[in-house]
């Protein structure tokens, strides 16, 4: 009872500083688009369509394609980089808290703040989605528990083995708490002492967790582990690490990685949390999400409680579509197991996850990583350094245009992924296509949604 409630009072005081913390915008102008918007969205919408279409009367054979090997970094050389990137990141870690402590107030001229929600949290989401999850290597928490274990001589577990029970549920806690509500509805990110502050707690309990239940901990209950290794997936590289320590890079299709099912029903929450989450991120740019806002707040009675209180309605609608999709699938495909069927599908979404993300943060993640550069610059140099604008070439409309590209193409490997799913579950091509009809129309209705998301801030 006393842990839940200093649960509450923590939430509480969150949500107590619930406020806007918008960063992802290129610019505030608007410009109209070359083509009407619902001739876009059909289009699209009928792209992805199409495309399924196609896949239904195909065995797959066409894009199943080996990877291909790159190159393979020795166990040594791979050794010295491993140590010198984790190094390094802990030491920028350790430094952006400092002088989240110790420098200015101000959100854009900390370290802290700059570092730690747009070039850590969003960066490595795009590295991730590039070049798979760089986690493995970066995780300052299992970092600190690599220490204690050379002090110790072996693996520390001192509770005893990670309880399968828990499986992902505890890293689906840790994103919907501190992305979902704390990254996008609170003004923590842009205060350097609460950011500390999370990250200090947060550190806490990953080390603690894993003394405790040992590695597994931060493969199932570290949010940041369990985000990248999802986005990972649909990285058109993969690195794989041998058991002598070397390190093979490999070339492979996007969709190749997301054909796998997710262990637990934990996982599957973690897919379509993560899916939505970064839309309804989109969605609160818009004029449509502020008046519903207004609505909900006269209920509500503050801000606070009615902007989360939409963001968990949401999740749960968005749980709940997947669930019905899933179940009509087995049903069409005469497959008792639907939550195996949720299993199997989840990663099939990933890619819609991935390409959104890409969408809408990467000019967040170069403008702030370009502000990164200027205050270690000055911070070294004592003299002030200006940032650099790399992206000030892009303009509006195509910066847009990137976005409509990145949400269909993501919405496209996610079509494939999931035909050869459904091949792979059921045999038949008659059946694959009957199981994977249900998704195919949610695949479609969530193409025109995200477009739309993506739209409505600068489209006039």
């Amino acid at each position: 009872m006393r842990v839940l409630v200093r649960r509450v009072v923590v939430l509480a005081v969150m949500l107590a500083l619930v406020g806007s913390a918008r960063a992802h915008e290129v610019a505030a102008t608007r410009f109209t688009a070359p083509v009407p918007l619902l001739v876009l969205f059909a289009g699209a919408g009928a792209t992805v369509a199409a495309t399924a279409g196609w896949l239904g009367f195909a065995d797959g054979s066409g894009v199943r394609t080996a990877p291909r090997r790159l190159r393979t970094v020795g166990p040594a050389t791979a050794s010295t980089l491993r140590l010198g990137v984790r190094t390094a990141f802990v030491a920028l870690v350790v430094g952006a808290l400092v002088h989240g402590v110790v420098g200015p107030s101000a959100g854009a001229e900390n370290l802290a703040t700059v570092f730690v929600w747009s070039v850590w949290l969003k960066g490595l989401g795009l590295m991730a989605v590039l070049v798979g999850s760089p986690w493995r290597v970066l995780s300052p928490w299992e970092t600190v528990y690599d220490l204690l274990v050379t002090v110790e001589g072996e693996d520390i577990a001192l509770v005893g083995d990670y309880p399968s029970w828990l499986g992902s549920w505890p890293a689906l806690a840790g994103f919907v708490l501190g992305v979902g509500v704390v990254e996008n509805l609170t003004v923590i990110p842009r205060t350097p002492r609460l950011t500390v502050a999370v990250v200090a707690a947060y550190a806490l309990a990953m080390v603690v967790g894993g003394v405790a239940f040992g590695r597994p901990w931060f493969r199932h209950a570290d949010a940041l582990a369990v985000l990248y290794d999802l986005l990972g997936r649909t990285a058109p590289l993969s690195v794989e690490y041998s058991g002598d320590g070397s390190v093979t890079v490999e070339a492979r299709p996007p969709w190749r990685g997301c054909t796998d099912a997710v262990v637990d029903a934990g996982a599957v929450a973690f897919v379509v949390a993560a899916v939505y989450t970064v839309s309804f991120d989109g969605y609160t740019d818009t004029p449509e999400y502020q008046a519903v806002l207004a609505a909900a707040r006269d209920l509500a009675g503050t801000t606070a409680v009615a902007a989360v209180a939409l963001y968990l309605l949401g999740l749960v609608a968005f749980l709940a579509s997947y669930g019905l999709a899933c179940w009509l699938v087995a049903r069409l495909a005469g497959d008792g197991d639907w939550p195996g069927v949720a299993r199997a599908f989840a990663p099939t979404v990933v890619p819609i996850a991935a390409a959104y993300e890409v969408a809408h943060n990467y000019p967040f993640v170069a403008r702030s990583a370009a502000q990164l550069l200027a205050l270690l610059g000055r911070l070294v140099t004592g003299t002030p350094v200006e940032a650099v604008a790399p992206l000030s070439w892009l303009s509006v409309p195509a910066f847009w245009g990137s976005q409509v590209a990145l949400v269909v193409g993501g919405h496209l490997v996610a079509v494939v992924a999931a035909h050869l799913v459904a091949i792979d579950r059921y045999g038949s091509l008659t059946v694959a296509r009957r199981g994977h009809l249900p998704l195919v129309v949610v695949m479609v209705g969530y193409t025109v949604l995200s477009l739309w998301i993506v739209s409505r801030p600068v489209v006039a």
